[in-house]
């Protein structure tokens, strides 16, 4: 029996982290179930040109094919709607060659693609909601719907993301809050047929275990790290919806408590913006350390971390957000500080008793938590933490759900 082909689009590179944490891993994993994928990409040419050959590696062993599109930025929405005709046209042209079986979105742009693929050429689609895309446009300041044209983008998008609910043969979020909001929407037929999906970690990768001693000796030697340092670090983007200020209001905090506190920050971007805060809150610049890490490389840099941070905008988006971080982060077995309202991190930080949740802002929580990460009597186990990941991350529990899934559509 031939293997079932797969289409697989992203508006987001497998030359950017999310691409190597979030798509490859799982291809790779379902490629093991009996199943073929090409993947269809929007890459930042600068990305993809320091990067392609890395990833090309990544997928090799698992036979997966790879088309990448340049992706443009300006001018506004006329970009957008350009990248789309690029996806649209190299997804019929990839069809021509070897047909689809199936079409595997994540949100925005592909989905538009996958409804054409699906009502025009009768392609079956799977319809990955992995964040209410025009609304984390919205909370995220890339959208202000002040303006009569980003207003009308919304709207547009908005609608499509209804009608991709109703018109694909399947659904899965990476959210039970976000399953539980999906249900309540009145523009589709309910309920939805809709599984979750969390975002998975790479056990393998992310393990203490697996550290390459001499990786994290030059690391430890580049930043200025000793053995008993207490650090708290943060992983991923900066702006957005991330709040750096608040981060490192905390950090300050931290700092008030625990004056041999140092921060790490592992991040690809704004690395400005973190000194700029870290000046506003008056903590010294020999207390931040800032690093951007290669996939490989993430784990060894969260290593050094006593504790681990991130604040995210609670917001309406956010109830559809799985955070990649929190999973690798457990999976080292690192206690973390985050705050409530976004997806399931407060409920998934208190059953596996995995670190601290802030509820608001203020600087009473903040001093309260900061004192009680300070009590050398606050011990939290590592072993249960990363036992945690296994069993709500795990890749292969979400490559099986997955995989449960695409033999519901393609059966």
């Amino acid at each position: 029996m031939s293997k079932k082909h797969v289409l697989f689009i992203s508006y987001d590179g497998m030359t950017d982290p999310l691409g190597q944490s979030q798509v490859i891993p799982y291809l790779a994993g379902l490629t093991k179930e009996g199943y073929e994928f090409t993947i269809l990409s929007c890459d930042k040419p600068e990305k993809y040109a320091a990067n392609k050959t890395y990833v090309e590696k990544l997928m090799a062993p698992y036979g997966i094919q790879w088309t990448s599109i340049p992706y443009h930025k300006n001018p506004p929405v006329l970009s957008s709607v350009y990248d789309y005709l690029k996806l649209k046209q190299t997804a019929k042209k990839l069809h021509r060659i070897r047909p689809f079986d199936m079409v595997h979105t994540r949100p925005g742009l592909p989905q538009l693609v996958a409804l054409y693929l699906k009502k025009k050429l009768g392609i079956k689609f799977m319809n990955d909601i992995r964040g209410f895309w025009a609304d984390e446009r919205v909370d995220g300041g890339m959208w202000n719907l002040k303006n009569p044209l980003y207003k009308t983008v919304y709207n547009f998008f908005r609608g499509k993301e209804d009608e991709c609910v109703r018109v694909a043969d399947y659904n899965t979020c990476l959210t039970y809050k976000g399953k539980e909001e999906i249900l309540k929407w009145k523009n589709v037929p309910q309920p939805v047929q809709v599984d979750v999906v969390p975002c998975s970690v790479d056990l393998d990768l992310f393990n203490t275990a697996a550290i390459d001693p001499e990786l994290k000796a030059g690391f430890k030697k580049e930043l200025g790290i000793a053995d008993n340092d207490f650090i708290l670090s943060y992983l991923g983007s900066i702006g957005g919806w991330y709040l750096t200020k608040e981060m490192l209001q905390f950090c300050k905090a931290l700092l008030q408590k625990k004056p041999e506190a140092k921060f790490l920050f592992i991040s690809n971007n704004n690395h400005q913006d973190i000194i700029n805060a870290a000046n506003e809150f008056g903590i010294p610049a020999e207390k931040i350390m800032v690093k951007f890490g290669k996939r490989h490389e993430v784990p060894v840099l969260l290593s050094f971390s006593t504790y681990s941070l991130f604040f995210i905008k609670a917001c309406y988006s956010k109830l559809s957000s799985s955070p990649t971080k929190h999973g690798e982060i457990m999976a080292m077995g690192i206690p973390v500080i985050a705050n409530s309202g976004v997806g399931d991190v407060k409920e998934i930080i208190e059953k596996y008793n995995g670190g601290f949740v802030l509820d608001n802002f203020t600087a009473d929580e903040m001093n309260a938590i900061a004192g009680k990460m300070a009590d050398p009597a606050t011990i939290f186990d590592a072993g249960k933490i990363r036992a945690g990941a296994e069993e709500f991350y795990s890749l292969d529990k979400t490559v099986q759900v997955y995989a449960d899934v695409y033999k519901k559509v393609l059966a």
